[in-house]
């Protein structure tokens, strides 16, 4: 009876599909599956090399007083951008004004006393030729006469010193930046060990990384010269990106590398100077150096083609019968988030398969003619 039941089922299943084909209807054909493939041909390409680094003022001038005194008035503000030779800070000058004016009083007692000796002097001399005076007497007054020059001179070094130490009082930049920290106040009293603040030149910012060693030794070897700083001039601009992925939208270049690896990190010390006309950059920001790296006559293929299985990095090489088969190829990241260069498994000319690459099994067909291809 159960067999009867299946016959009928199947009779009545073929009636109802001859009667959808009789409709006009069409029944979807089982079609082989199509896949994208590409030949490799050795081509150029940049590779964006990324370094961590961090920002520095070409010019961080830490500002401290070198007198002592009570801190009268701050002329800035935290964050303010100041020109060169701005007032700063102002410390109580009345105690160098005294000093000041001391030493000008004592200053013209010596001009005085110096005018007495020349006088005395010159007349000693008259004397002298007139056999009026002895040798003793006018060496006498010519000793004293140098002495009192002497003592001029110490005067106005003392006048020169205390003008100074006036002038120490007001602080003033010496550079053209931005104010830092300022951990002092109105009122308080600093001696030459106070730091008031730092004054970072960012016209021009060092961001400040590391380069591997092996780097540079490719930038020699390319280049005319052993000398480091000529190689550096063998590299490209060079980009800064923020943690935020914001970059920087001015290039910069690498500015300089110190004349010694680091032993333990197999490292030399880079800075890459970057221009600053707008003032958004600030010393302490870190980031990333970003340094195209051009390659010549390397193999790049999709990542998509790509297959990991494991530890291993396979893609589908086509054979000539157009089936599928898996290839171990040794892959470098071309950090572009698009491509990988293959430096082992596959030769120029070789055809692999790109998209559907995960879906492909060994010795699967994956290239097919046109006439199936357009079939119906």
């Amino acid at each position: 009876m159960k067999k009867k039941n299946a016959i009928a089922w199947t009779m009545a299943l073929s009636s109802m599909l001859g009667a959808l084909t009789s409709c006009g209807l069409d029944i979807p054909k089982e079609v082989p599956t199509s896949y994208e493939t590409m030949t490799i041909e050795k081509t150029d390409i940049e590779i964006p090399v990324k370094f961590s680094a961090k920002l520095k003022g070409q010019a961080d001038v830490t500002i401290m007083p070198q007198v002592s005194g009570q801190l009268m008035k701050i002329s800035v503000t935290e964050g303010q951008q100041v020109k060169k030779g701005q007032t700063l800070f102002v410390i109580d000058s009345r105690n160098a004004r005294l000093e000041l004016e001391a030493a000008e009083a004592n200053l013209q007692a010596a001009q005085a006393r110096e005018n007495s000796a020349k006088l005395e002097y010159e007349s000693n001399k008259n004397l002298f030729e007139k056999n009026i005076v002895s040798r003793y007497m006018l060496d006498n007054s010519q000793n004293s006469y140098l002495q009192a020059q002497a003592a001029v001179s110490q005067a106005r070094a003392s006048v020169n010193r205390a003008k100074v130490s006036l002038g120490f009082c007001t602080i003033t930049s010496p550079v053209t930046g931005v104010i830092g920290e300022i951990p002092v106040r109105t009122g308080d009293q600093i001696t030459p060990a106070s730091q008031l603040t730092i004054v970072s030149d960012n016209q021009q910012m060092d961001a400040e990384f590391s380069l591997p060693e092996s780097v540079l030794e490719l930038a020699v070897a390319a280049g005319y010269s052993t000398r480091a700083e000529e190689a550096l001039k063998l590299f490209p601009d060079v980009s800064f990106v923020m943690k935020n992925g914001t970059e920087y939208p001015h290039k910069g270049r690498i500015s300089s590398a110190t004349g010694i690896v680091n032993a333990s990190t197999g490292t030399i010390a880079c800075k890459a100077t970057f221009p600053n006309p707008e003032g958004s950059l600030y010393s302490g920001i870190q980031g990333t150096v970003i340094m195209p790296a051009a390659r010549k006559d390397v193999m790049v293929v999709p990542q998509v083609a790509v297959v990991r299985l494991q530890d291993k990095s396979l893609v589908y090489k086509v054979k000539d019968d157009n089936t599928a088969t898996a290839v171990t190829v040794t892959t470098q990241d071309a950090h572009n988030g698009q491509d990988f260069i293959v430096t082992s498994g596959l030769n120029e000319g070789d055809k692999i398969v790109t998209i559907g690459a995960n879906n492909v099994q060994e010795g699967q067909q994956v290239v097919f003619p046109e006439a199936t291809k357009n079939e119906k």
